[in-house]
């Protein structure tokens, strides 16, 4: 049986600087997603959507932007995965502003249709020097929904290291979601490294943006063989898909386009690149290339 998997990438702007707008306003999109598209299964919002941060926009007051920051778990957490287990959905809220003790770390969640946070992921490349208050995280991050696949995730500026998009995809990754937040001129060139990420990686790769003040949109879905299935433009947008997981097994077993077996030349060429020493996780999309390990904490120098 086919491995489908319905989602909605939601190009949206949030209420700025409110973050219990901002969720309340999930929780609107949410509603009419899963009244209208009953077979969309997990939603995805662009990076700090559940915070209402706007890039280059102070807050004011000044304060605005301490009231965005919060526990994991917290109220916001709370209410996100109350909207989870309302409507039955995976919902992946974007990011929002975590305090961890003295730290503020950009932190994106999964939450279950049972409204459980099953994943947790800090973001590990801050945008420097431009966000700078924010702490960088030290692991990545997959995980798995039953019967269907293997997920990782990034956010924002993390797809310009291409190692965290490579380890993603040796811990197993099949499809890799990525809330962004891009207002600036660089968007453009972030779509074809969106673009390239799929086709080396040779899995489906989704990236949310925001809207203006808060991002330039073009939010895009890009196959495992390297097709932009879809790309908004710079307008509120709704991408509703249904990926095809087994998609990625024929392409990393048969080669992109048919051609091109990268990854399984990569693990079978006996080069001893140290990020690959782990060896590759063993998920549906790699069930005939190699056996399971699976190492999530970046080790610092």
């Amino acid at each position: 049986m086919a491995r489908l998997f319905g989602i909605a990438a939601v190009q949206m702007q949030s209420v700025a600087w409110d973050a219990p707008a901002s969720v309340a306003q999930i929780g609107a999109v949410v509603a009419e997603v899963a009244r209208g598209f009953p077979w969309v299964q997990l939603l995805i919002f662009p990076e700090l959507a559940a915070s209402g941060a706007v890039p280059f926009q102070p807050p004011d007051p000044p304060e605005a932007w301490r009231r965005t920051i919060q526990p994991i778990p917290g109220p916001l957490t709370d209410e996100l995965g109350a909207i989870a287990r309302r409507w039955g959905k995976w919902l992946v809220p974007g990011s929002l502003y975590e305090a961890a003790g003295d730290r503020v770390y950009n932190t994106a969640l999964v939450i279950s249709p049972a409204g459980e946070i099953v994943a947790r992921y800090r973001k590990l490349f801050p945008w420097l020097p431009y966000e700078a208050e924010t702490t960088a995280g030290d692991e990545f991050c997959v995980f798995d929904i039953p019967d269907v696949g293997r997920f990782g995730l990034c956010i924002c500026y993390d797809q310009w290291f291409p190692e965290v998009a490579r380890t993603l995809t040796w811990l197993g990754a099949e499809v890799i979601l990525q809330p962004t937040l891009t207002p600036t001129s660089d968007r453009t060139l972030e779509l074809v490294v969106s673009q390239a990420t799929a086709i080396c990686n040779q899995c489906y790769f989704v990236g949310v943006n925001g809207l203006s003040p808060l991002g330039g949109g073009r939010s895009l879905i890009v196959d495992p063989d390297g097709r932009v299935l879809q790309q908004a433009g710079d307008h509120a947008a709704l991408l509703t898909e249904l990926l095809d997981l087994d998609h990625v097994t024929r392409t990393r077993e048969f080669g992109t386009l048919g051609l091109t077996q990268s990854l399984k030349q990569l693990r079978d060429s006996g080069r001893q690149f140290p990020i690959y020493q782990q060896g590759v996780a063993q998920g549906e999309g790699f069930k005939r290339l190699g056996p399971l390990a699976i190492h999530t904490h970046l080790r610092r120098p």
